[in-house]
């Protein structure tokens, strides 16, 4: 892929939403990559309802406008901004909002969406391997930590000076009784 197009696939990528659990990207944001005014897109897709199901076009709802107005997403009502529920295209859809549209952009920029939407899932993978691996890890720092708890254990045992003995070792000097007989020999 030459430099222009990874930069465009980049800003395709950054475009991609996760709204109900499925990425997509926004009307005015897929109208915008296929060069139409945002009305004519929707048209669209009015026009051709039965092309597009609801796993590859949804309206938000008002919670989800309001969190995506919330995230500067999408502009807000009170500033000229939309006065209707933005939808939301999956991969799916916008490859499909491209075949109603047959505008050469449309079809070109479509490569793009497609491939930003590839790279997500692909980045999603490798996230998920990482997180398994890392579950794995911890599990087995834990087994570790009990067998490091136990040496630990057994090395401050070992540590701990013996009980002391009653009985004492080594020779014991007679009475002083003794010392003075002796001496006087």
């Amino acid at each position: 892929m030459s430099k222009p197009s990874t930069v465009l696939a980049k800003r395709v990528e950054s475009q991609i939403l996760l709204i109900r659990g499925l990425r997509v990207i926004l009307d005015t944001d897929l109208a915008e990559l296929y060069g139409v005014e945002l009305r004519s897109l929707n048209q669209q897709v009015k026009r051709n309802a039965r092309r597009f199901p609801d796993d590859f076009v949804m309206q938000l709802s008002a919670d989800e406008a309001a969190n995506l107005r919330s995230q500067n997403v999408i502009s807000s009502s009170g500033h000229g901004g939309r006065r209707y529920l933005p939808y939301a295209f999956t991969e799916h859809g916008a490859i499909m909002a491209a075949s109603v549209l047959n505008s050469e952009r449309a079809v070109e920029m479509s490569i793009f969406v497609v491939r930003a939407f590839v790279r997500m899932r692909e980045a999603l993978a490798s996230n998920q391997q990482i997180m398994s691996k890392l579950a794995e890890l911890e599990h087995q720092v834990e087994g570790h930590d009990a067998s490091i708890q136990e040496l630990v254990e057994a090395i401050r045992e070992l540590m701990e000076p013996p009980p002391a003995s009653e009985r004492r070792i080594g020779f014991e000097l007679a009475a002083s009784s003794e010392k003075g007989s002796a001496k006087s020999r």
